[in-house]
């Protein structure tokens, strides 16, 4: 089991993503040819469940794009299936304490790390990809997946020190809508208060090894965060890159006759 996104974080190496929210094979396969590194496929506002995220994972990795996935909630169930049926790292939304970090690494790391189920599944290639040894699976399974808490709320916000201290952790991902709204700045990114907690993530991040993913709108802060000391940038929706394409074809050729 091999992690191209994880590699590439590790070699220090900037990547970009989007979320995937078409609900379409065709659509995260063709995302494969683009030279984005990931798609986020999004069980939380998207209408998706670990059935068709399986049938997703295997559309994107048939093009050498990495399945993410983010979560529905902090739950045994919803870690384990999207993890069972390949998801190479998960988001993890609505994070507030150390506890919450600490039962996600419960519920999407096998032993000593944590308490994952075992079972032979797509991930494992259905027990044929286990080899004879569940102590040298559950070793590689645990350093290739990520798990990747949000960022979004005060609370987590306040004790990031703590929770990117959790081992099992590889990194933060930074939800600027929802952190923004929770500070009482909804959207207002510039704002110098806004920057001071970007910073303050990517510091205590950095200082302890992990990387910090964020999303935004466009290339442009994409860039920016980038700037700043972002590792990954997921830029965007499917669905709306999809819509602002073809808008802008029709400006184009309707401004010709």
């Amino acid at each position: 089991m091999k992690n191209k996104l994880k590699e590439k974080l590790e070699r220090g190496e900037k990547s970009i993503g989007t979320f995937f929210e078409c609900g379409s094979t065709a659509v995260i396969e063709s995302m494969g040819l683009t030279g984005l590194d990931y798609a986020v496929i999004d069980a939380e506002h998207g209408p998706f469940e670990a059935e068709n995220i399986g049938e997703y994972v295997c559309a994107a990795e048939r093009r050498g794009l990495t399945p993410l996935a983010r979560v529905k909630e902090i739950s045994r169930a919803a870690i384990l299936k999207l993890l069972d049926v390949g998801a190479k790292g998960l988001i993890i939304p609505q994070v507030k304490t150390v506890e919450d970090v600490k039962e996600i690494v419960k519920f999407g790391k096998y032993s000593p790390l944590g308490e994952r189920g075992v079972a032979g599944q797509r991930a494992n290639g259905f027990a044929f990809d286990m080899g004879g040894s569940l102590a040298a699976w559950f070793e590689n399974s645990n350093a290739e997946t990520l798990l990747i808490p949000q960022c979004e709320t005060l609370e987590c916000l306040a004790s990031i020190e703590d929770v990117v201290s959790v081992e099992g952790i590889a990194g933060i991902f930074i939800g600027p809508y929802d952190l923004s709204t929770a500070m009482g700045i909804a959207g207002q990114f510039e704002k110098p208060e806004f920057v001071e907690a970007l910073t303050k993530i990517i510091n205590v991040c950095h200082s302890r090894g992990k990387f910090v993913m964020i999303y935004c709108d466009n290339a442009t802060k994409a860039q920016e965060y980038f700037a700043m000391g972002v590792d990954s940038a997921a830029i965007g929706l499917d669905i709306g890159i999809m819509v602002e394409g073809y808008r802008k074809i029709v400006s184009e050729v309707s401004q010709k006759f």
